[in-house]
């Protein structure tokens, strides 16, 4: 089922942010090392905290405003979809490999909707 939330800060500026988290929060945090350097993912108890910027880099046009996003965590995003259709969630589309995990979107009612995924990336909420 859900292991962990996995909370994500969208940032102008990803490593004065992680650097805050890191030496100002003191949160522990792992490297992806498959990511760009320095990119670090924080421990914040059974959660974890990623900072991601707002363009896609150098000739990505892409460019997202402020905000922040909830995605949950499971071990087994086929196992815990069926068991969470049972109980009566819908999801959009098909679970979609997203180079970071296995992903799909879950229907949260009255809020829109939250991703649910299986990590492919290191872990932070077990340090």
């Amino acid at each position: 089922m859900i292991t962990s939330v996995h909370t994500l800060i969208y940032s102008d500026d990803p490593p004065a942010t992680r650097a805050f988290l890191r030496d100002v929060l003191g949160w522990a945090y792992t490297r992806d090392e498959a990511s760009a350097p320095d990119w670090l993912i924080f421990s914040s108890g059974r959660s974890e905290v990623g900072v991601h910027p707002l363009t896609g880099g150098e000739g990505d046009p892409v460019r997202s405003q402020i905000h922040h996003e909830l995605s949950l965590m499971c071990d087994d995003v086929a196992a815990a979809v069926a068991e969470l259709k049972g109980k009566g969630a819908q999801f959009t589309g098909d679970v979609e490999d997203r180079g970071f995990g296995l992903a799909i979107q879950m229907v949260l009612p009255g809020a829109g909707h939250i991703q649910l995924y299986e990590p492919r990336h290191a872990v932070a909420y077990d340090l």
